[in-house]
């Protein structure tokens, strides 16, 4: 029997279903992963998820697995490799902006010893169940204190897909398998 998945799940990439049945909307608060997707969903702006998700595994390689402390240190030497790297999406400004953000992002992890730790300022350890919305208020609020660091390529609705992305709001179709509303 064929299980129900949501809508925007392209039951033909085998990729997309992995990922939705497996890890959107699953916590997870383990930095390393929040940096991984932060960056991902930065990739997204003006693009499909999915097309970012084709590309996870080159992301991953080109960005030396996310290594933090590594995409902080990247220069124009390492940004031109990237530019050029036909496995991710090679647009400058976003490839610019990820290095950016890695080095806003060490920074609040040092003032609140876990990137989860300063969402939960904006979230009080509270999951949102909510369907059919791209942007709320927290979302709102993260955004607009992200881009106050330094942060580029988090406006409100990226920093909402990245909230269902990592188990903040849970947003799956009340058709899914996967549907829960608390």
């Amino acid at each position: 029997m064929n299980k129900k998945r949501c809508k925007w799940c392209n039951l033909d990439n085998s990729l997309y279903v992995k990922y939705h049945d497996e890890e959107w909307g699953i916590k997870n608060f383990n930095d390393d992963y929040l940096f991984e997707m932060l960056i991902l969903e930065s990739f997204q702006a003006g693009l499909s998820w999915e097309c970012v998700l084709n590309k996870r595994e080159n992301f991953k390689k080109a960005y030396d697995n996310f290594d933090l402390n590594l995409v902080c240190k990247y220069d124009d030497k390492k940004i031109s490799e990237l530019i050029n790297n036909k496995g991710i999406i090679r647009n400058k400004l976003k490839i610019k902006a990820s290095i950016n953000n890695a080095n806003i992002f060490k920074k609040i992890v040092e003032e609140f010893g876990s990137f989860y730790n300063y969402l939960n300022t904006f979230i009080n350890g509270v999951t949102v169940f909510e369907i059919g919305k791209s942007t709320n208020e927290k979302s709102d609020k993260i955004s607009k204190d992200l881009q106050k660091r330094g942060m580029k390529f988090v406006g409100s609705t990226i920093i909402y897909a990245y909230l269902q992305a990592i188990g903040i709001i849970y947003s799956h179709e009340k058709e899914c398998f996967l549907y829960k509303n608390s």
